[in-house]
């Protein structure tokens, strides 16, 4: 578990995507003894919710697309600017 101390917010949503399916690749191996086996579990819950927080700002800026008078996008806005 190489990469345990490197900071998650730092980490790509593929970068941190991949190190979740490292994660399951290991644990569903069933060659990790209990103790690793618990730690790379709460690994990769925080990797989880990593990618999810992710996904949700994705979610959110493309909602926030600006549509043209013709109903096209013309543009975007950053999801946090009312």
């Amino acid at each position: 578990m190489a990469d345990e101390g490197e900071d998650l917010s730092k980490m790509s949503f593929e970068q941190a995507l991949k190190a979740l399916e490292d994660v399951v690749r290991q644990l569903e191996g069933g060659e990790v003894p209990l103790d690793e086996s618990i730690d790379l579990y709460e690994r990769g819950e925080k990797l989880r919710k990593h990618c999810q927080a992710r996904l949700d700002t994705a979610q959110a800026r493309i909602e926030k697309i600006v549509q043209g008078p013709d109903g096209r996008a013309a543009g975007a806005e950053p999801f946090d600017a009312e």
